[in-house]
């Protein structure tokens, strides 16, 4: 993959400008010059020649680059640790060192590309085909899909390149949030840094490149995951076997090439191969303390730090010592607390920790991780919150803040963190939900908004229908807000919900309303996706919920209700543009409505334990409500009992 380093090597360059600027006073003009040089490169297809296996010449050179940038970014990184920890007269030597090496591999790239050929011969045909044949396992009539999808990959830009091999190290073979992924690219440096830009929207927009060239694609059933389809899948595995930059396994015993550069190993069982020392990012899933520890002490450069079902009650004090790392997930874990070490990760963009014990308490270490883009903390499940140190506020580069208690006067600081885009709030009550509001109709530039009432402290009260949200009339949510999530009950929908022209996005859990929500709801002109989980506490739905010219972009309607018996009609016209029903436990409904028929567009009709008699009804065996789905492609059931049948049908 000689092209991408030298594409990977410029934006490393040019981060180095834009972030280190104190100590590369000295050698800015080394630095600019060694980036002109990598411009010379051009484009050229050094790293499909390399992945196809030719034995030319251009293969030769090729390699010879990649090795001589890869041993340059790692001076680099070498550098940037040694500075920081150097004294003002030895950091003078180091940079004078620093920007005598930085001319020598000047020009050593230029003897090298003075050696380049000038016309790359065009790919054939039968070199594909022979890649595939001998990296990625399969019958002969899947061949032909993976030689197309292998056209496909040869001809996407670096960077979408670089994008979809990293999907595939990120999800270890499963699926993974879209938001985790964009947060993964540009912590491993994957995304191109320009200034006044945030690297975050150009990796969401890479993202939806691929979307949209069916590379990777969005979950029908999960909100916001993704996953790579097959045989993109496999043929990212087969390039990564190839060029062993990226590298996924589930073997622990495999040793890990000096190349590989972003490492995935899940199902570690406690062991994990002898990593290379120039590691930027590591997956690992079910691995114990001990055995990260040994990894970590030797993986200086680590930039991206994921670790799933390790079952850790406290992080190894090596993480601490991570200084270039930007990109640290605990999920599935069991800490209790973060060492204050954390404080020392200076170049921290990415804070993800899900599964803490019961009032899990953030240090004041956090407060100097000035680079810090995502604070992203997942609650326990049952009152449970995550308190954050006062002075958050501090944190100017923050963009994600989710699930902190807003009380003790986190509230009010939250009214100057402008530049925050998406926030979670648990445990909202009386004592601060004024204070709470009105921080935040302050931040123009949120996009996602998460309110999560206090919950009821007695017997019987898990599902809210104590707790209510204090004076929510009075708030005014940011003009540019495109989700909005609020878990507790209301006495009414608020009026300002119906204003809110940019939502695209609404989950509404435990309302428990007795009046019908979608009278204000259906006005919404760009709502797309509606999730009602016990929003609605009756027990019948009528024709009123769903109107002709109702809800004119909505695809993805999602009802649950512990009440609802019967929903008897949709109005022909209504919900133009669904893609997907889904009814989860409603364990009392007995009917689908009349003129569910006419929605014409409805692709898939989820049913999660329902009531067995409702399966029976529109079985295409014989059920006499089946003419209201048969035109739906594909629709998925369980009833709600133990031994209940569960399938899908298609249509005959």
């Amino acid at each position: 993959m000689a092209a991408s380093f030298v594409t990977l090597f410029q934006w490393r360059l040019n981060s180095m400008l834009l972030h280190e600027n104190e100590i590369l006073l000295g050698v800015k003009d080394q630095i600019k010059s060694l980036i002109s040089q990598l411009d010379a490169a051009g484009s050229f297809t050094g790293d499909v020649g390399m992945i196809l296996g030719r034995e030319s010449g251009h293969g030769s050179w090729a390699s010879e680059l990649r090795g001589m940038l890869r041993q340059a970014e790692d001076f680099v990184d070498d550098f940037v640790i040694r500075a920081y920890g150097q004294t003002e007269k030895d950091r003078k030597d180091s940079i004078a060192e620093f920007g005598k090496e930085l001319q020598n591999f000047n020009s050593r790239i230029s003897e090298i590309l003075n050696r380049r050929p000038p016309v790359e011969a065009p790919l054939m045909l039968e070199e594909i085909q022979r890649f595939v044949r001998s990296n990625i396992p399969s019958s002969e009539d899947k061949e032909t899909d993976l030689v197309t999808c292998m056209l496909n990959y040869i001809n996407l830009p670096y960077d979408l390149k670089l994008s979809l091999l990293f999907c595939c190290a990120f999800l270890r073979r499963h699926y993974q949030s879209i938001d985790g992924l964009v947060r993964g690219l540009v912590a491993a440096g994957l995304v191109q840094e320009k200034p006044g830009e945030l690297m975050e929207d150009k990796a969401q927009e890479n993202i939806d490149k691929l979307i949209s060239l069916g590379m990777i694609e969005e979950l029908e059933f999960i909100r916001d995951h993704f996953r790579v389809p097959s045989p993109y899948c496999e043929l990212s595995l087969g390039v990564m076997k190839a060029e062993d930059f990226f590298m996924s396994t589930a073997n622990s015993d495999i040793m890990v090439p000096p190349t590989a550069r972003h490492v995935s190993i899940y199902y570690a069982d406690n062991t994990i191969p002898n990593t290379n020392s120039f590691l930027h990012s590591l997956f690992v899933s079910e691995a114990s303390s001990d055995c990260l520890r040994n990894v970590l002490h030797n993986s200086k450069l680590l930039r991206v730090l994921d670790l799933k079902n390790t079952q850790l009650e406290s992080l190894p004090d090596e993480v601490g010592k991570l200084v270039h790392l930007r990109y640290l997930s605990v999920r599935h874990s069991k800490l209790k607390e973060l060492p204050e070490s954390i404080s020392n990760l200076r170049n921290l963009q990415t804070l993800y920790i899900s599964g803490p014990g019961v009032g899990f308490e953030l240090s004041n270490g956090v407060l100097n991780l000035a680079q810090l883009r995502h604070l992203k903390m997942s609650a326990p499940a049952i009152d449970g919150e995550v308190r954050v140190p006062q002075g958050i506020s501090r944190l100017g580069n923050l963009q994600t803040l989710e699930s902190i208690y807003a009380g003790s006067g986190i509230a009010k600081e939250l009214g100057v963190m402008t530049q925050l885009r998406s926030l979670k709030v648990s445990c909202v009550s009386d004592d601060h939900a004024d204070e709470l509001y009105f921080s935040v109709m302050k931040l123009s530039m949120l996009r996602k908004l998460s309110l999560t009432v206090e919950r009821g402290r007695e017997r019987g009260s898990y599902k809210y229908e104590n707790s209510f949200f204090p004076c929510l009339e009075s708030f005014s949510p940011p003009p540019l807000l495109q989700t909005l999530e609020l878990v507790g009950r209301l006495i009414e929908v608020p009026l300002w919900l119906g204003l809110m022209e940019n939502l695209t996005k609404l989950y509404m859990c435990y309302s428990y309303l007795s009046e019908n929500p979608t009278t204000i709801l259906h006005f919404l002109p760009n709502l797309k996706y509606l999730q009602m989980v016990n929003a609605y506490k009756g027990r019948h739905m009528e024709k009123e919920f769903f109107r002709a010219g109702g809800f004119p972009k909505l695809e993805y309607l999602d009802i649950t209700s512990d009440n609802l018996v019967e929903w008897t009609e949709i109005e022909e016209g209504a919900l133009p543009c669904l893609k997907q029903l889904s009814i989860h436990d409603c364990k009392e409904l007995m009917l689908l409505p009349e003129g569910l028929q006419h929605v014409t567009t409805l692709r898939i009709l989820d049913m999660w334990f329902v009531h067995e008699d409702l399966i029976r009804r529109l079985s295409p065996n014989g059920g006499p409500e089946n003419y209201k789905i048969k035109h739906i492609p594909l629709v998925t059931y369980r009833g709600y009992m133990m031994s209940s049948v569960a399938g899908e049908w298609t249509p005959q």
